[in-house]
């Protein structure tokens, strides 16, 4: 008796426990981080000026692609960049071109900056906004 009363007494006890509360829903991707480029500016297309002043367009992509195209729009380089060691690098996939390093200043107030490539001369580069 003592055994039957115990039980229900545990089962009356657990039905008055509230029932727990649902774990809110997180949107990872609402949450994460944006994707930059090494001195904190988002990927996107750029402006970019030469120290020739010869002028281009680069995408940089949030999934690890790049292109470069003329001030034609002619496609002159593609492949893949990270950001390694503090410096945004780029991997081409077009024959005939070298991996770079870029060190960047940080962004002014127009979100223009300076990347330094290894070697070779600075470029001056400009993010366009989104249309």
């Amino acid at each position: 008796m003592k055994r039957l009363l115990m039980v229900s007494l545990v089962g009356t006890l657990a039905a008055c426990q509230p029932e727990p509360a649902e774990e809110p829903v997180v949107d990872d991707a609402a949450e994460a981080a944006p994707v930059t480029v090494a001195n904190g500016v988002p990927v996107g297309t750029f402006a970019v000026t030469n120290a020739d002043g010869t002028e281009g367009t680069t995408v940089i992509n949030a999934d690890g692609t790049y292109s470069d195209s003329d001030a034609d729009g002619k496609l002159i380089e593609e492949g893949s960049w990270a950001v390694v060691d503090g410096k945004t690098c780029f991997t081409p996939t077009t024959e005939g071109r070298e991996a770079m390093c870029f060190t960047e200043t940080a962004p002014g107030e127009d979100g223009s900056f300076t990347a330094t490539p290894d070697e070779g001369d600075p470029v001056t580069v400009r993010p366009i906004a989104a249309s």
